[in-house]
């Protein structure tokens, strides 16, 4: 302990660097937690005492005058928390970085399985195929499988490998079954519709607000092509103003899901 600090706890003569000592311990008594406002320069406290160091935010003053009377003295103190403060900073920008992109690339969950044959679905979307009558995902061995009746005849009519209901004989029975399962909240319906709207095709009038309420939606039941679509949109401009910021943030959040379009987007944006 130095000698003014010495000088300070024992109360002795009160000379004028006595006055520093007291300024000091007011000080102290501040770091640790008492509930007073003092000044860094001539060591009045209260309530008033609001003017505050622009640049490192840590010490407050009276008035003006005070402000400008410490300045020399406090300038390497404030200088070093400056510099501390911005390392922390940066260290905290990489550390967020780092952990976002482990989170960008690292491998999703793998997709579920087919539920006829129970093997896990392909990640290509070639090799599945969605079925607008029971919303079901199945794979493309299953699906181009001989079907047999119970008495092990080649069936030829084209059903659901699944449910077993008869393919669609046109598009308009393709759009009803498809709003059906709208209705049951399926997120690939849903997507899917959205994607209608948005190009205008099978019937639907383009609708570019209506496409990204369908992709919203679909995003926030799991559809990770949904994310896709909204970021193209605002890549695009379609429906609403262009901006890459959001563009790059819902391609991020479908490349995290494994979105394979999304990544190579992002690839090609950097």
């Amino acid at each position: 302990m130095s000698t003014s600090d010495s000088n300070c706890k024992d109360g002795a003569s009160k000379s004028k660097s006595d006055g520093i000592c007291d300024v000091n311990d007011k000080l102290q008594n501040m770091s640790i937690g008492a509930a007073v406002s003092v000044c860094a320069n001539c060591g009045k406290e209260g309530d008033d005492i609001n003017n505050v160091c622009a640049k490192c935010k840590q010490v407050r003053y009276c008035n003006a005058v005070c402000k400008k009377v410490h300045k020399k003295k406090h300038k390497k103190e404030c200088e070093e928390h400056v510099r501390r403060a911005a390392e922390k900073h940066s260290e905290e920008l990489r550390l967020a970085a780092e952990k976002h992109d482990i989170k960008l690339f690292k491998q999703p969950p793998p997709d579920d399985d087919c539920p006829i044959c129970f093997i896990q679905l392909p990640s290509l979307e070639s090799g599945s195929r969605y079925y607008e009558c029971c919303g079901k995902v199945i794979c493309c061995g299953c699906v181009y499988a001989p079907v047999y009746d119970d008495q092990g005849n080649k069936v030829y009519e084209k059903k659901c490998p699944f449910c077993r209901t008869s393919a669609s004989t046109s598009g308009k029975l393709t759009i009803e079954r498809m709003m059906e399962r709208v209705e049951a909240n399926d997120p690939n319906a849903i997507n899917t519709i959205g994607c209608n709207y948005r190009d205008g095709r099978y019937g639907f009038t383009q609708d570019y607000t209506k496409a990204l309420e369908l992709f919203q939606r679909a995003a926030e039941l799991g559809n990770a092509e949904a994310y896709l679509n909204i970021g193209c949109a605002y890549h695009r401009g379609q429906g609403i103003e262009v901006n890459m910021e959001k563009t790059r943030h819902y391609w991020e959040l479908a490349a995290i899901s494994g979105e394979e379009t999304a990544r190579h987007n992002l690839g090609h944006e950097r």
